[in-house]
């Protein structure tokens, strides 16, 4: 099955600084357009919606912000354009996709991830603050 994403025009080297950045808008572009595709294909919509998962999307973005070498930029866009195609054509599983943009986000971590439990026997007690833990 052929991936509908259309070509980033990865193979083009950017000459300046607003030629990569109209390369990254259209490739964030493409990938916002890949997300409901992506959210059927991994049965992603009981642990994220459409939306928390663009801005997932737009937070990996936004993340490098801070580059202004056009060769630094252009290498990202390759790296992401492979990585969207890798989603696309379910070249990963479920969990990677959970493990990487849903959890790594923060959209599944309890906020009491650590902590130990007040209740149990007065040895879980005596484990758990040992540094053997």
């Amino acid at each position: 099955m052929a991936s509908p994403l259309r070509q980033v025009g990865t193979g083009a080297n950017s000459q300046s600084l607003e030629e990569a950045r109209k390369r990254v808008f259209h490739f964030f572009r493409e990938a916002c357009r890949s997300i409901p595709q992506i959210m059927e294909t991994y049965n992603l919509h009981e642990v994220i919606t459409t939306s928390q998962l663009r801005s997932v999307v737009a937070a990996q973005f936004r993340k490098q912000a801070h580059v202004t070498n056009p060769k630094v930029i252009d290498m990202l866009i390759i790296k992401g354009d492979e990585e969207l195609r890798n989603c696309l054509d379910h070249s990963k599983q479920r969990h990677h996709i959970l493990g990487q943009y849903v959890i790594a986000q923060g959209g599944l971590i309890p906020s009491n991830v650590g902590a130990v439990s007040s209740g149990g026997s007065d040895f879980l007690q005596k484990f758990y603050n040992s540094n053997n833990f």
